[in-house]
């Protein structure tokens, strides 16, 4: 995971040691999204919970648009996990299924797998939760082109 890591992350462990920030992604950065693994075609992100993030005041529970950014960068990790010497990744499609508010002041996790690669089309889906990875905050569904890296002799 260390060329992964340092790509997405500029290999920097945060703070408090929970995962690296994903200061590589300038929106998952500017979010405090954090690594905490990939490889295997898997990925596990966290988003910290934040005042900055939230959507409705009144409740506390955080926007839509920051558990879409959580999956969808999830997903796109999880492609890079997969070993193929991916350059690049662009999302086609992303379904994303509420099932429930994400619970105010606590972080949300996400976790994706990168379940079929083709030669130019990566298949994933990804689920976001705060308590128990049982009951899910969304999923996703998504595909994604991918860039290889040029085979050697080719």
């Amino acid at each position: 995971m260390s060329e992964l890591q340092d790509r997405m992350t500029s290999g920097e462990a945060t703070p408090d040691g929970r995962g690296a920030s994903m200061a590589g992604i300038p929106h998952s950065g500017a979010m405090g999204m954090r690594l905490l693994s990939a490889e295997n075609g898997e990925a596990l992100l966290m988003l910290p919970y934040s005042d900055f993030l939230v959507g409705d005041v009144a409740t506390g529970v955080l926007g839509g648009g920051a558990i879409t950014a959580l999956l969808d960068t999830c997903c796109g990790t999880a492609v890079f996990a997969a070993k193929a010497k991916i350059v690049s990744t662009a999302t086609l499609d992303l379904r994303i299924d509420y099932m429930r508010p994400a619970t105010p002041g606590k972080d949300v996790y996400a976790h994706a797998e990168c379940y079929r690669l083709t030669r130019s089309v990566a298949f994933v889906r990804a689920t976001a939760w705060t308590e128990t990875r049982e009951r899910a905050v969304a999923t996703a569904s998504a595909a994604f082109i991918v860039n290889r890296k040029p085979e050697a002799g080719a």
